[in-house]
């Protein structure tokens, strides 16, 4: 089933379970952000009731951001004795405070010093392992590791040789990224002065724009390229070869998000307005139907398909983004 949201500010979404207050401990919580070519932005929190199966929305729980975000992020952790935190990344990385009555801004972390000005922050990951840590891409080719708790940089790499397009975190001290460079590299924070290049896109010259790792199977990873209809899955274990290519989107792939917990599932969505889902562990790795797997399930939106995430802590929710509508798929 599907519920849609409709408004003017809503292009893009991120779909994770916020901890709540007690009174709305039943609710999910979304985060829906505009994407305009200008300055002025807004993100919108956007609630879905267990029970009546449909959005509310407190026009006190929306802020303006500027620039569009790259990326957005509630607090990874269940514990409801951490604070309720949103962070975002367009020109710097943004930490937000939720109150019952008002987002407030609680950091703005600029990595830059020596200049008023800084790189656009490409996409940014939150480490589920351990989360004073938020690890940043940029265009300046670097990826900055963040401690939140302290505001400082802790550790800043110039990780490849063209602009950073995004980040995930593999599990304590390591991350992965792609690039204009087309490669998929991963860095370990305990020898900060190497790093293992384990797929190279074979079309020259053509960027890796997605990567999402498999949090809860830390062996895979996808990752999509520019203008490409193919989510590649990577096998850590056998660097430089694919492990399996999904080749059943009709048009560009946007955005790839893996099942919480289990990990055998892939969601992938784009241009072609699906919304497919893949039982990539359980049937992916059979060299006879490599290339050939067709998605256990799919979604026809009404246009292509800009934002997929997978609800961290309930398995059976979706959230997709198209045009300016959000809409949560029940799997």
């Amino acid at each position: 089933m599907t519920n849609n949201k409709l408004s003017t500010i809503i292009l893009f979404s991120s779909f994770q379970l916020a901890r709540s207050p007690p009174c709305k401990a039943q609710q999910r919580k979304n985060k829906a952000w505009s994407f305009l070519e200008d300055y002025s932005n807004k993100v919108e929190l956007v609630q879905f009731s267990h029970d009546t199966f449909d959005f509310s929305t407190d026009n006190r729980l929306v802020f303006d951001h500027p620039y569009s975000p790259t990326n957005l992020m509630f607090f990874p952790s269940e514990d409801a004795t951490n604070p309720d935190i949103i962070a975002t990344s367009g020109d710097y990385l943004r930490l937000w405070e939720i109150h019952e009555d008002r987002i407030e801004l609680k950091a703005l972390l600029n990595g830059n010093k020596t200049s008023e000005f800084n790189s656009a922050i490409t996409s940014f990951d939150w480490a589920e392992c351990d989360t004073r840590r938020i690890a940043t891409s940029s265009v300046d080719t670097t990826c900055t590791i963040w401690d939140v708790e302290t505001e400082i940089v802790d550790s800043q790499l110039v990780a490849h040789d063209k602009e950073v397009y995004d980040i995930s975190w593999g599990g304590f001290n390591v991350f992965a990224s792609v690039s204009g460079d087309g490669s998929v590299r991963v860095f370990d924070l305990r020898d900060k002065e190497r790093s293992t290049i384990i797929y190279e896109n074979p079309v020259r010259d053509i960027p890796l724009l997605r990567l999402e790792w498999n949090k809860a199977d830390p062996r895979f990873i996808a990752t999509v390229g520019m203008d490409s209809n193919r989510v590649v899955i990577l096998d850590i274990r056998f660097p430089t070869s694919p492990l399996m290519e999904l080749k059943k989107h009709k048009g560009s792939v946007n955005a790839v998000s893996w099942a919480p917990r289990i990990g055998k599932q892939l969601c992938s969505a784009g241009d072609d307005s699906r919304a497919l889902i893949w039982d990539v562990v359980g049937l992916g790795f059979r060299s006879e139907i490599n290339g050939d797997l067709e998605p256990e399930m799919w979604y026809g939106s009404t246009a292509e398909i800009n934002q997929a995430r997978w609800s961290p802590l309930e398995m059976d929710w979706i959230a997709i983004a198209f045009l300016n509508k959000l809409q949560l798929l029940k799997v």
